[in-house]
C-alpha cells in the first residue's frame, strides 16, 4: 500500500465541507444506527461477511480471515466503483472513514487513489467522530440566543416554526429530527424514531447550520421525544431562554391535532394501544370513555376531551416548573388553524 493511502484528516466543525463526499466503509448496519450527515455508505463488508471474517479470526486464524476479508472487500469495492461511484470526475475528493479509521477505510481510500482520486481517511474513524458529536453538543448549545415557543398542545407550535423559517429565521425543530410530535400520540405513521446516536449526529449538523449571532426559535420540550433524549446543555440552555406562548381557542386546537393525528382515523387498533399506556395515570374508566368516542368516529369530541382531561393538566404542571421565564412570555393569538395566520405571526416576530 502507498503511505498516501492512509493520508489522514482530523475532525473538524468545517471538515466535512471540504470534500465532495464522505464515504462510510462499514457495514450497512453499522451505518444504519449512526453515520456522518450525508454520507455514503459504501460498505466493504456487508453484515454478513463481517460477521464471516470476525469468526474466521477468531476460530481459525488471522491470515484465514485477511484472505477470505480481501478477497471479499475487492468485489466490494469493485461494485460500488461500477455503481455509486462511476460518475464521480476526475477532481472529486472523497473523505472515507470506518469505524476506527483502520483496514476498511484505508483499503477503500488505496483504491480510489489508485484510481486517481485525492481520497483522505479521518483519523480515528466513527469512534473519533462520535466523541466529538458527544464533546460539542455539550458545549455548542451555549452559544446561542434561544426564544422558547410555548403553547398548550395544539396551539400550533411546530407550526409556527415552520413559517419563522420560511419567513427567514432561525429555527430548530427537534420533533422533526427526532421524528416524534413528542406526546403520547405523536410517533409519526410509517417513519419510526431514528437512534440515539443519529438523533444526535442530525442536531449538531443542524446547529453547526445556524448563526449564533442571530435568534434561533425552539419549540419548550421535555427532555424525552418519544424515546429519545435531548443533550442536557441544550435542555438547560432552552430553560434559561426567553420565551413566546400560543394562545389558540378550542376550536383552533382541535382542528389542528384532527389534521396531525389524521392517520389514526383509519387505524383504531394502534390508537387504542396508545391510549392504554395511559390507564395507570387516568384509569382504566376515562379510557374507555376515550375509546368509545373513538369507535364512534366523534373525532373532535375525542380530541377536546383528551385536551382538557389530559394533556393541559399535563403542560400546566411541567410548563412553569421547567420554564421559569414563561410567566413574562409575549403572547401571540392564533386567528385560525390556517398557513396563513401562522405566517403573519411569524412575519411579528421574525
Amino acid at each position: 500500500m502507498k503511505p498516501e493511502a492512509r493520508i489522514a484528516v482530523t475532525l473538524s466543525a468545517s471538515l466535512v465541507a471540504q470534500f465532495d463526499d464522505v464515504l462510510d466503509a462499514r457495514s450497512p448496519a453499522e451505518f444504519a444506527e449512526d453515520h456522518v450527515p450525508g454520507a455514503l455508505c459504501c460498505a466493504v463488508l456487508d453484515d454478513a461477511e463481517r460477521a464471516q471474517v470476525g469468526t474466521l479470526y477468531k476460530q481459525v486464524s488471522r491470515f484465514a480471515a485477511q484472505r477470505i476479508g480481501a478477497a471479499l472487500v475487492a468485489r466490494n469495492i469493485a461494485r460500488h466503483l461500477e455503481t455509486t461511484l462511476a460518475d464521480k470526475p476526475r477532481t472529486w475528493r472523497p473523505l472515507v472513514y470506518c469505524w476506527r479509521g483502520g483496514k476498511r477505510s484505508a483499503s477503500l481510500a488505496h483504491v480510489l487513489r489508485e484510481v486517481g482520486w485525492d481520497a483522505r481517511v479521518l483519523q480515528g474513524g466513527y469512534k473519533a467522530y462520535r466523541r466529538y458529536v458527544v464533546e460539542r453538543l455539550a458545549e455548542r448549545p451555549g452559544r446561542f440566543t434561544f426564544r422558547v415557543v410555548h403553547g398548550v398542545t395544539g396551539s400550533g407550535k411546530s407550526r409556527l416554526l415552520r413559517a419563522l423559517a420560511r419567513a427567514g429565521a432561525q429555527a430548530l425543530d427537534l420533533e422533526a429530527l427526532a421524528a416524534h410530535r413528542g406526546s403520547v400520540l405523536g410517533h409519526l405513521p410509517a417513519q419510526p424514531q431514528p437512534s440515539q446516536k443519529m438523533f444526535e449526529s442530525q442536531l449538531l449538523a443542524a446547529l453547526d447550520r445556524l448563526d449564533p449571532a442571530r435568534v434561533v426559535y425552539v419549540e419548550g420540550e421535555s427532555r424525552k421525544i418519544g424515546q429519545l433524549q435531548v443533550p442536557s446543555a441544550l435542555i438547560e440552555a432552552m430553560r434559561a431562554s426567553e420565551c413566546v406562548l400560543l394562545e389558540a381557542p378550542l376550536e383552533t386546537r382541535v382542528a389542528l391535532l384532527m389534521d396531525e393525528y389524521r392517520h389514526f382515523f383509519s387505524d383504531p387498533q394502534a390508537l387504542a394501544a396508545q391510549l392504554d399506556c395511559l390507564a395507570a395515570l387516568h384509569g382504566h374508566e376515562r379510557i374507555a370513555a376515550w375509546k368509545r368516542l373513538a369507535a364512534d368516529g366523534d373525532w373532535p369530541a375525542f380530541v377536546a376531551r383528551l385536551l382538557d382531561e389530559h394533556y393541559d393538566p399535563a403542560y400546566r404542571r411541567s410548563a412553569m416548573r421547567n420554564f421559569p421565564r414563561l410567566g413574562e412570555a409575549a403572547v401571540l393569538h392564533v386567528a385560525a388553524p390556517d398557513d396563513a395566520a401562522f405566517a403573519r405571526l411569524a412575519e411579528e416576530l421574525a
